[in-house]
């Protein structure tokens, strides 16, 4: 799961300066399960971020056009980058109608203020757009959560999309004999804070108790308010790690707001310290702790009085701290861990549990090649449908390549158009879980865009077979068509492993080429074969003939082979004026032979092998393949044989041909392997498992 968060634009991503967004976000990201796959975007001057996954938006300012505009116009195409499956916006609800559009990705609002206050969220009718365009609303409090409903009805429905996730601070162990005799007011010194009542009632308490002292945290440059005492230490701005230090000694904090306060960090932030809290009734205030003083008339003389009250009874004064200490939850594991139990409600998937026997419908595009009248049946798409089958799902496969042959015309004569209405109104009528694509290069980007668009919980795997070393052949051609979707793609699976590779294709997996038991139905290694060694290749599936004047690097390492094994029976397709065989006529070729030789094309890459490896091992040959395929990872020398070059096949293949014996047993034992560890049933549940990130108790020995 990717997540891309967007501050407020000028939003102080940074010790400097930083103001409630930034720390919430910078709690909750630092403490979140999926903090590796989560990504920060703001446009701020300062240089140093809280995080190392933050992504500054650098703008170039525009008199025509608004910078909140251009600001989410860049967002968007830095986030294309990273495309995460969560959007989630802070405290900015007029962004949202630029980001709708995006439909393939969840996206969360966060109000850290008044909804009634900010752009985007005033009327009726906006509230109304953000409910019916977001998947989740989340509120620091309750009483925020009730700003947003007024005047809309309570539908219940409605009230499912939005959950109240409040602000949260560290832990700390508190020793209360280490509690000062300190008063504090932290925020803005102005009178919305309440900063003038609070000077007044501090100067007079400070006058009859100067043994007590008080710490005034914060600026105003718009509004001056001073108060002057010995014992009175105003600091301007300060650092909130720094804070957080000064409130492990206070013994009792006010915050006497006149503004209706949607939450209330200070407050909050006391608690966890252990002070005593005086606040006033002002919005969520009264949320942020249990044990707190609540001021029954706002004014100078009523602080006094409740601050002189708790300095004169010191018990009272300690049940109150301690009580707070206690009763505080609001950390950030907990905070964050509220939020992730959200985002895995979207992306989870829950009810895709196999295990719970959940049925999916999958719709698989793939080359199933039905104009080649069966020659092209042993092909892996099938096997990969048997194995979604097998697992008990609904699949529904449609061939791109065969739509097109059928449906050419002089209207439409790439097909491409018939192609496009047919995939988007079987995908209407079926409305898959999962769209799985194999080598399905006719489907476009914009149609994929548009089933997209229909189902933002769709998830589309791609599963691709052909060669991708830049020491193969057609490596750029290949790398062109597994990069050609991506922005669409959740899981790309090879038969290479991705590591390996010279391309970066997110979140790709290795796959084994899935033997089938309907198909691989051979026992070679129970019966005394014609032939000692089978090899077969083609000039490519589709043309199923040889191709005059075409060359390949195979058919000199297998003319070597034989000229320097007089003694070995080649039985040898797809060269020397041989043409290759297909379909039932390749099954009983194969059937003649005792060993079979696995080479591919290019030179050999970490796990890569083409198909062939599934028919040979799969029905009882023993099989040769090169060792630096590393498929040795998986496989021992009792169940395949690895040879480093040409000379050391020969000598394996001629003891192997005196030693029919023993080649027998690592023939069955391979086939036994293979078709236990690497076949489809399992191949299809390892694309769901990745795909859906669904938990199996099924292990998959190729998955490292």
């Amino acid at each position: 799961m990717k997540i891309s968060v967007l501050l407020p634009y000028k939003e102080n991503f940074s010790a400097n300066y930083a103001g409630a967004v930034s720390l919430f976000v910078k709690d909750t990201v630092e403490n979140s399960k999926y903090f590796k796959s989560t990504y920060v975007f703001g446009s701020t001057d300062f240089k140093k971020p809280f995080l190392k996954n933050y992504i500054n938006i650098n703008l170039n300012k525009s008199l025509l056009q608004s910078n909140s505009k251009n600001y989410i116009k860049n967002f968007i195409e830095e986030e294309k980058k990273i495309n995460s499956d969560i959007l989630e916006i802070h405290n900015r609800p007029n962004y949202i109608k630029y980001l709708t559009n995006l439909r393939n990705k969840k996206i969360i609002l966060y109000f850290h203020n008044d909804p009634l206050s900010m752009s985007g969220s005033i009327s009726v009718k906006d509230r109304l757009y953000l409910l019916n365009n977001i998947d989740k609303i989340l509120f620091n409090s309750k009483w925020s959560q009730k700003r947003f409903f007024i005047n809309i009805e309570n539908d219940e429905l409605l009230k499912q999309k939005t959950s109240v996730c409040y602000q949260s601070t560290s832990s700390k162990k508190i020793d209360f004999r280490n509690k000062k005799k300190i008063i504090s007011f932290i925020g803005k010194l102005n009178s919305a804070k309440g900063y003038d009542l609070f000077g007044k009632a501090i100067i007079q308490i400070l006058d009859k108790y100067p043994d007590w002292e008080s710490i005034v945290i914060g600026d105003e440059p718009r509004e001056k308010l001073f108060f002057n005492h010995k014992n009175l230490k105003v600091f301007g701005y300060t650092k909130h790690n720094d804070v957080l230090k000064f409130l492990n000694k206070v013994s009792i904090s006010v915050i006497c707001s006149r503004w209706e306060e949607p939450f209330g960090r200070t407050s909050l932030e006391a608690a966890s310290r252990g002070s005593a809290v005086i606040i006033s009734n002002r919005g969520g205030l009264p949320e942020t702790c249990k044990s707190a003083v609540i001021l029954k008339d706002l004014s100078s003389n009523e602080i006094f009085y409740e601050i002189e009250k708790l300095i004169k009874n010191k018990k009272r004064l300690l049940n109150l701290q301690k009580s707070n200490y206690k009763n505080f939850v609001f950390n950030h594991k907990y905070i964050s861990s509220l939020i992730d139990n959200i985002r895995k409600e979207f992306l989870d998937i829950n009810f895709f549990n196999i295990s719970k026997n959940r049925i999916l419908r999958i719709m698989h595009i793939t080359n199933l090649n039905e104009r080649f009248n069966g020659r092209l049946h042993y092909n892996t798409g099938r096997r990969i449908n048997n194995g979604f089958i097998r697992n008990g799902h609904n699949v529904l496969t449609l061939s791109d390549r065969d739509t097109i042959h059928y449906q050419k015309k002089i209207s439409d004569f790439r097909g491409q158009s018939t192609l496009k209405k047919k995939i988007i109104e079987t995908f209407n009528n079926f409305k898959p879980d999962l769209l799985v694509l194999g080598h399905a290069d006719r489907i476009s980007s914009e149609t994929l865009s548009i089933i997209k668009e229909n189902n933002k919980n769709l998830k589309v795997a791609q599963w691709f077979l052909d060669p991708l070393s830049k020491y193969g052949p057609d490596h750029l051609n290949n790398s062109k068509r597994i990069l050609d979707k991506i922005n669409f793609i959740d899981s790309t699976f090879l038969t290479t492993d991705p590591s390996s590779l010279p391309i970066k294709i997110p979140n790709s997996f290795f796959i084994p080429n899935p033997s089938d038991k309907s198909f691989e139905i051979l026992e070679n290694y129970k019966k005394d074969c014609t032939y000692d060694v089978f090899f077969a290749m083609s000039h490519g599936v589709h043309r199923g003939s040889l191709k005059t004047g075409k060359e390949d690097d195979r058919e000199k390492f297998i003319n070597k082979l034989i000229d320097i094994n007089k003694k070995i029976k080649f039985d040898v397709y797809g060269m020397n004026n041989v043409q290759p065989v297909w379909a039932d006529q390749f099954l009983k070729k194969i059937s003649n032979s005792y060993m079979g030789l696995n080479l591919s094309r290019g030179k050999p890459i970490k796990y890569y092998s083409s198909d062939r490896i599934v028919q040979l091992v799969g029905n009882g040959l023993l099989t040769f393949i090169d060792k630096n395929t590393f498929l040795n990872d998986f496989f021992s020398s009792k169940e395949m044989i690895f040879y480093n070059n040409i000379e050391d096949l020969s000598y394996k293949l001629n003891k192997y041909k005196k030693d029919n014996k023993e080649g027998k047993k690592i023939a069955k034992r391979g086939r036994d392997k293979y078709l236990k560890y690497f076949n489809s049933d399992l191949v299809s549940e390892f694309i769901l498992t990745k795909t859906l990130n669904i938990k199996t108790k099924k292990s998959f020995i190729w998955d490292r």
